[in-house]
């Protein structure tokens, strides 16, 4: 995807690339580059279903934003709908990370970690959050099997099924959306996109 991601921020009005804003685009590319085409079409098509809004790295559950990206936000907002409604949640991102997933996860993943050994800290930013799910969703150790392959067989359908425990908006678990029947579509659609952009058609 290259310059082209960096070509749909819209850089007026104060936004800058800390929080890029992508209209009428969606899935919104990424704003990491490089990496293996088949995981970054399945980050999008995750990130469609999870926070499916034109600027997703500063996107709280609910539709609030945040602006510092020096860590999680950590807010616990109340759950107004589904199995867990009346509870509240610290989900935010692009990716709508728990601050306990973030935590967890950042540790193993993290691109570019801040400090050293125990005194280590990991920013929020949009590149750190796309760094961090890539990584994970590339470790076969993390799943208990390998995603890559598996979404180079054509078994997205299987991996949406795999991953649904961690995010429950993909279906096949405790919860859906209007969106989860159309996933297996999204990522076609943004593999595409992904193989043009390393020159297969």
């Amino acid at each position: 995807m290259g310059a082209s991601v960096f070509d749909r921020w819209v850089g007026s009005e104060g936004r800058s690339p800390s929080d890029p804003l992508w209209e009428d685009y969606a899935p919104a590319p990424l704003v990491m580059e490089g990496g293996d085409p088949y995981i970054r079409a399945l980050m999008r098509t995750i990130s469609y279903s999870e926070a499916n809004d034109p600027q997703p790295y500063s996107l709280l559950y609910g539709g609030e934003r945040f602006a510092d990206f020096s860590q999680h936000p950590d807010r616990c907002l109340p759950i107004v709908a589904g199995p867990n409604i009346g509870d509240c949640t610290t989900a935010a991102g692009r990716y709508q990370f728990i601050t306990t997933t973030w935590n967890d996860q950042s540790h193993q993943y993290h691109p570019n970690p801040d400090g050293f050994w125990v005194w280590k800290s990991y920013d929020f930013a949009p590149a750190s959050q796309d760094g961090v799910v890539y990584a994970w969703l590339a470790d076969p150790t993390a799943w208990g099997v390998d995603l890559t392959e598996l979404l180079r067989q054509g078994a997205v359908t299987e991996v949406l099924e795999i991953l649904s425990p961690t995010w429950t908006s993909l279906g096949y678990g405790i919860e859906t959306n209007d969106l989860s029947a159309a996933l297996p579509a999204v990522y076609e659609q943004v593999l595409t996109e992904e193989l043009q952009g390393v020159g297969v058609e």
